[in-house]
């Protein structure tokens, strides 16, 4: 399998990558798209470090896996395709910037390109899945070499802000020195985690924002 990392990335993962697991994943990755349908498409399943580039990393939002129904992952997490019906998490998500950032625009697309072209990594875990099979990657190693991306990100970064949400993306961030980066930590916004008061109100958006201007990173436009 073709592995898409800018250059960037293949200096810092250059080690990992070059690992016995990592070899025996790309090698089932294969096997599992040529037998299965999966999702995003082989081609962007490392779309979030060909968009964000280690050296202009801002801020970390940490996913589970893909959407897995057709046509709509495109390797970013909480991101869809254009023209796809914004999920209910990601229609939370939209709704919590506006009020946080006083916004009446609310988009018409999921895409969250535009975000990751600016600087946010969009991680999911996994970053493959079954069609119409949440979490069928779960048991590969893919969570052991986004492990070592988020280690890698907190010993040779400073000043990243880390957004968390949800009990799955807390435990995925508790090897971050908080000495060194931000680290922000809401509910999930999946509409049973907002229900219950969870979600809206964090102002991780704003926070995020106030947080790079004070360090003299530039800000990011959600």
């Amino acid at each position: 399998m073709k592995i898409n990392l800018n250059n960037s990335w293949q200096t810092i993962l250059s080690d990992e990558i070059q690992k016995p697991y990592f070899h025996d994943l790309m090698n089932f990755m294969d096997k599992e798209y040529a037998e299965h349908t999966c999702f995003p498409p082989k081609e962007l399943i490392f779309a979030a470090f060909e968009y964000c580039s280690f050296k202009d990393l801002k801020v970390v939002i940490i996913g589970q896996d893909p959407y897995h129904g057709d046509g709509e992952a495109n390797g970013l997490c909480f991101s869809v395709n254009n023209g796809v019906r914004i999920p209910p998490s990601l229609r939370n998500i939209f709704r919590e910037v506006n009020d946080d950032l006083g916004k009446v625009f609310f988009p018409t697309s999921g895409n969250l390109e535009r975000w990751a072209k600016q600087g946010v990594l969009l991680l999911n875990a996994s970053l493959t899945v079954r069609k119409d099979n949440p979490n069928s990657h779960k048991h590969l190693k893919w969570n052991l070499f986004t492990d070592a991306v988020i280690q890698k990100i907190s010993d040779e970064k400073e000043n990243v802000v880390f957004l968390l949400w949800g009990n799955f993306a807390h435990k995925k961030g508790l090897k971050i020195d908080r000495t060194k980066h931000l680290v922000l930590e809401a509910g999930h916004p999946s509409p049973m985690s907002a229900n219950q008061g969870k979600w809206f109100g964090n102002k991780h958006f704003s926070k995020t924002n106030k947080y790079l201007k004070s360090k003299g990173i530039s800000e990011i436009d959600w």
